[in-house]
């Protein structure tokens, strides 16, 4: 069986897009889903998304890990899932779609996706760390030097330490610059389910940027990831609800192709 395909990147996070309007995809074979995401052996991506068909929204977004697990939300994901929505002729400028984690909007102006996530209104906080749930768990540590830091190592060692092991987690480091007109953020990501280093990850700069304003910087967050920039706007109504959060960057389709299943 041949698959047509549409390789996407956000900011470096990368997907393999699958138009499965028809439900034609095996939702429950994760080999076939690791493989496909292999680098090495497949066409090699952070993860899979597929769109689907569901009454009264314009899409349903379904998204799987690189290691062939269905996954929780994901922020770049679901930027790109917006703009492949505009190349299929299923949205123009704005879609209302459902994922894992509820309902989901997107502006789409001038190549650039603007997201909402889901409100915040629980966010666990310790002396330089914060634990939050953006549509997938975050772990958020702040740090100096991140250009240097080992995130692989360190990133492994919170996701399976106790607490985490079972469920898993994903784990940001945070570098604030906050010291001129130009403040921003520095974010690099260990995700669950790549169980490595990736260049960008939506929800994890959305956890990293609502952990920074609980330091003192304001809407809208600028983000420099690896990968690229982001920028993360919204209402703070105390340090336990935060509301209209957005995302927002950009979303390319990279290529088309047809892959043997």
């Amino acid at each position: 069986m041949k698959l047509s395909f549409t390789k996407y990147q956000g900011t470096g996070n990368d997907f393999i897009m699958i138009d499965d309007r028809k439900n034609r995809f095996d939702v429950d074979d994760a080999i076939l889903v690791a493989r496909l995401c292999h680098r090495r052996f497949g066409i090699g991506a952070d993860g899979l998304i597929l769109l689907r068909t569901v009454e009264n929204y314009d899409f349903r977004m379904v998204y799987f890990n690189a290691d062939g697990k269905e996954g929780t939300f994901c922020g770049n994901g679901g930027r790109c899932i917006a703009d492949f929505a505009k190349i299929l002729g299923i949205i123009s400028e704005k879609a209302h779609f459902l994922a894992a984690d509820g309902t989901h909007e997107a502006k789409l102006k001038d190549g650039i996706v603007s997201l909402k996530m889901s409100n915040i209104n629980h966010i666990e906080q310790k002396s330089d760390s914060f634990f939050l749930n953006t549509g997938s768990p975050h772990y958020v540590a702040f740090t100096d030097d991140l250009i240097r830091f080992d995130v692989r190592k360190n990133g492994a060692e919170i996701r399976y330490n106790d607490r985490f092991r079972r469920e898993g987690t994903n784990v940001n480091f945070v570098e604030m610059y906050d010291k001129s007109e130009n403040a921003h953020i520095f974010v690099r990501t260990y995700e669950r389910g790549v169980e490595d280093e990736t260049l960008s990850c939506g929800t994890g700069v959305t956890a990293s940027a609502i952990s920074a304003a609980l330091k003192g910087l304001s809407s809208p967050v600028k983000v420099r990831t690896l990968g690229g920039d982001l920028e993360v706007s919204f209402n703070k109504n105390s340090e336990q609800d935060f509301q209209n959060v957005y995302l927002s960057g950009a979303a390319q389709a990279v290529y088309e192709g047809i892959v043997e299943i």
